[in-house]
């Protein structure tokens, strides 16, 4: 009986479910035709716009699978993103793709229980910028989709960072990329699905910075629609269990990557287990399976996600057990040791790397395994395979169990031998003569301070000692540049070999040499005799033949000795004056060591006499400009720099290399520098009005010191209003010897005065302290290859390539590159066929007053000379 009821039973339920099913079929077969209103913008997850039949993209694939079968008319809208979500939010249209889930847009919008993707963002980089972390945004240029979420997210996240950087706002995400890829920008931001694409379609690389998972949603105009997003939430539910559905057919046809990994066969058998289970079981149990499957999909797309997110990171990241066996790695890992995960899981460091390699990688790994620490170390590694190096920093933490055991370390390691070697190589440029491997100008500078600071807490007495090659040019002239380049780093070994190990041998400029002689003793006279022995000893060894290209040649060597009690308040530019001065007494004997004595107070003297007539000078404004004109390629002038030159009654035509020095030392290079930006300023506004010379731009020189006097921008600002000019026609030409101070405080000056419309111009440019870190912080809009790599460009192949290395790098940094001291028309067509356009030097003119540059103006206009025409009476120096 109980059989039968059972059976009765069956048949009832069977009954009720065609019934039902034949009532949704006339239903869905009467119902009127739905037409639902899509907006459309550019991303392949959307539709594709103008596609007015049938919606494209992965989004609008899936909801033309719905409609298909719900019979709804899908219209297109086209709109750009700020728009879509306008128009949704107005209700013009009805239903709009790829909504990323927030809070603020849950007021706006209804959305659909279950997402249709599940998607994070990412940064992409133009080719070279090679971005790690977020950190490297500081001062870029982002582009970003206007109205989205990553547009907010990121711009709430570079302000928790407080980085600089601009934003560039678009209307499409097509714009975004095309800007980074056009060099509008330096990176976009877009989800991943979207970026991943459109990254190789425009060249782009994707970095390792993502942010903000995120529910991808079809979203409604709030309080509309319910049926629609009822419908779409019953066919995701439906096609996400279904490996086979169009969700995944489209998934697997827009994602550039694969999906992830696939459902392991235990996990389907289980699955047809509990549906065989749940024919039988009650209600209770069909509720529990529908959840035990519900947290099984959810666990499964954490993984894919996980592993995803993993094998994108820039990183290699690997889980090894309590014996040190590989557990997990990720795709980085695979690729380091090509090979596949199954050929790597189960094996230890030793099967990969040398003993070396791995001795200290399992010293590592132990620490965290037995004491539980975290370690973070740069571990170099050698692979056995090909026996390839590499740097990597490695961070490692231990994985617990409940109990607090560790069964696991967890590790993430980044290779950093490229950062290692531009930060050595940089260290050397900055600091070391390129030439001679020894301490250059800054790093001796900075030793020498430190030497003066030990003596005056230890009575330690210490000496400067300048050696100089007395006939070094006769080397140059007769023997050639290479081989003077030969002499000079055989110098530096010599110094290297007589040195201790406390001293510091270094390179000034040119044949001018240092060693610094520190902890000598207290007493006097014994320190006297210990350097005395000690330079005569080196002027020994200098005066050996030096063997150059097979031809011995013996140099004369000047050594100039100044003790470090010779500056009583530890001064070091003091100190360098008094060995200074006794080496040109030395140089006055010839191959000769001379201390630093009064009878050098003579030169003292004859500095203290300009400095008297300069002041004299500056009060009656005796001082005047020569005027050097600068030319483009075509030899057409576009500016001038003004030279300063001086007549004194009493001491005659003082050169500036006599008079700026004197300047510098006893403070009247601010007043010197303020007459000057006055007078420059004056002779702007009088070309002005002249046809001939109001297209010009005038150069003049500032120094260090003027430019960091409180009152320069003032000064400079009070200037250019006085006098009505246009502030773009005045450049200031500094020194890398800016580069040396406050360099915040400089590029805070340089941006106040370039936003009046000054330009700033670098002199000399690869002869003192630039760090190309620092350049380009820089608002500068011009490089001055210095005369001296000029000079001997056709004959020292270092010159080229210095010269070489400023163009590119001035063009890479949108900067205009001039080269200075140019005196023959070889020098000039080579420069021209490296790619320089401008130009300044003897061949196209000597310093001159204005008026005479009026005058040959006048004389070549309407002509066909060149406006840069040498004149042949002026013989005055740049």
């Amino acid at each position: 009986m109980n059989m039968a009821i059972l059976m009765n039973g069956k048949h009832v339920v069977r009954a009720a479910i065609a019934l039902l099913m034949l009532c949704a079929v006339l239903s869905t077969t009467v119902q009127a035709q739905t037409t639902l209103r899509m907006g459309s913008n550019d991303s392949p997850l959307n539709a594709i716009p103008g596609a007015v039949q049938r919606p494209g993209g992965m989004f609008g694939g899936l909801l033309s699978e719905i409609a298909q079968r719900e019979n709804w008319q899908i219209e297109v809208v086209p709109c750009q993103w700020v728009t879509c979500l306008q128009m949704l939010e107005e209700g013009t249209i009805d239903i709009l793709p790829d909504v990323s889930y927030t809070p603020e847009r849950d007021l706006l919008f209804d959305f659909h229980q279950t997402d249709a993707v599940l998607s994070w963002s990412q940064v992409y980089e133009r080719n070279g910028l090679d971005l790690i972390n977020l950190l490297d945004l500081n001062e870029s240029t982002i582009a970003v989709l206007d109205g989205s979420v990553q547009q907010r997210y990121m711009m709430e996240l570079v302000d928790s960072f407080d980085l600089a950087v601009d934003w560039l706002m678009f209307d499409s995400l097509a714009a975004t990329f095309d800007a980074v890829a056009s060099g509008l920008a330096d990176v976009a931001v877009a989800s991943h699905f979207y970026g991943d694409r459109m990254a190789v379609q425009f060249g782009l690389g994707r970095t390792p910075i993502m942010f903000q998972p995120s529910r991808i949603f079809f979203a409604v105009p709030a309080g509309m629609h319910a049926d629609v997003l009822s419908v779409i939430d019953n066919y995701l539910v439906q096609w996400k269990s279904d490996d086979d559905s169009p969700y995944y057919s489209l998934l697997r046809e827009w994602s550039v990557e694969p999906a992830g990994a696939t459902v392991p066969v235990i996990v389907w058998w289980i699955i047809a287990s509990l549906s065989l289970a749940l024919v039988a079981t009650t209600l209770f149990v069909m509720l529990l399976r529908f959840k035990v499957a519900e947290k099984t999909r959810n666990l499964m797309a954490s993984e894919s996600r996980l592993n995803t997110i993993l094998n994108s990171v820039d990183a290699y990241i690997y889980i090894k057990d309590d014996n040190l066996r590989y557990r997990y790695v990720n795709r980085k890992v695979c690729e380091l040791f090509e090979l596949p995960v199954d050929n790597i899981l189960g094996k230890t460091d030793a099967d990969f790397f040398d003993e070396k390699t791995h001795a200290q990688v399992m010293q590592n790994d132990l620490l965290v395994i037995k004491s539980g620490e975290r370690v973070a170390d740069e571990e170099p590694s050698t692979l056995i395979r090909g026996h390839k190096q590499y740097e990597f920093l490695s961070v490692k933490i231990p994985l617990r169990n409940p109990d607090n055991s560790i069964y696991a370390l967890c590790g993430i390691s980044t290779d950093i031998a490229e950062h290692k070697q531009v930060r050595d190589q940089l260290h050397q440029l900055a600091f070391y003569d390129s030439l001679t491997g020894l301490p250059n100008r800054r790093l001796v500078l900075d030793r020498l301070g430190h030497a003066l600071a030990s003596k005056d807490k230890t009575g330690y007495e210490g000496a400067l000692l300048f050696v100089d090659v007395d006939d070094f040019k006769v080397v140059n002239d007769t023997l050639g540049h290479e081989v003077g380049d030969q002499l000079l780093q055989l110098i530096g070994e010599r110094l290297e070999r007589v040195m201790l190990s406390t001293d510091t041998a270094g390179r000034l400029g040119a044949d001018e040499f240092v060693l610094i002689v520190e902890d000598l003793a207290v007493a006097a006279d014994e320190c006297l005799v210990r350097v005395r022995d000690m330079a005569v000893a080196l002027l020994h060894q200098l005066n050996q033949p030096f063997d150059l290209n097979g031809t011995d040649h013996v140099c004369a060597i000047s050594i100039g000795i100044a003790m470090f009690s010779d500056t009583n308040d530890g001064d070091v530019e003091a100190l360098l004056k008094a060995a200074d001065l006794a080496l040109g007494a030395a140089k006055n004997e010839g191959n000769a060591v001379r201390f630093f004595n009064s009878e050098m107070q003579v030169e003292v003297t004859r500095r203290t006499r300009i400095e008297t007539a300069l002041r004299k000078a500056l009060r009656q404004g005796s001082l005047n400009f020569h005027l050097q004109s600068q030319v483009d390629e075509s030899g057409r002038i576009f500016g001038m720099e003004a030279l300063l030159r001086w007549h004194d009654p009493e001491l005659g035509q003082v050169a500036p290399s006599d008079f700026i020095p004197v300047a510098e030392t006893c403070g009247l290079i601010v007043p010197l520098g303020e007459w000057v930006i006055e007078r420059a300023c004056e002779m702007l506004a009088s070309w002005q009005s002249d046809p001939l010379m109001s297209t010009l731009t005038l150069a003049i020189n500032i120094s260090p010191r003027q430019f960091h006097n409180e009152r320069f921008v003032d000064h400079a600002v009070k200037c250019l209003e006085k006098n009505q000019i246009d502030a773009t026609k005045l450049e200031l030409e500094v020194t890398e010897g800016l580069l040396i101070e406050n360099v915040a405080a400089t590029v805070d000056k340089m941006d106040r005065l370039r936003q009046l419309g000054i330009r700033f111009s670098l002199d000399d440019f690869g002869t003192g302290y630039a760090s190309l870190g620092y350049l380009k912080r820089l608002p500068l809009t011009q490089l001055k290859i210095d005369q001296s790599f000029v000079r001997d460009l056709l004959v020292d192949a270092n010159d080229e390539a210095i010269v070489r290395t400023i163009l590119a790098l001035g063009h890479s940094l949108n900067l205009r590159v001039l080269a200075e001291g140019v005196e023959t028309d070889l020098q000039a067509e080579r420069l021209r066929e490296m790619g320089c356009r401008f130009f300044q030097g003897y061949f196209f003119s000597r310093p001159q007053p204005e008026p005479n540059w009026r005058e040959q103006l006048l004389l070549t206009q309407g002509s066909d000379d060149k406006p840069g025409v040498r004149p042949a009476d002026d013989h005055s120096g740049t």
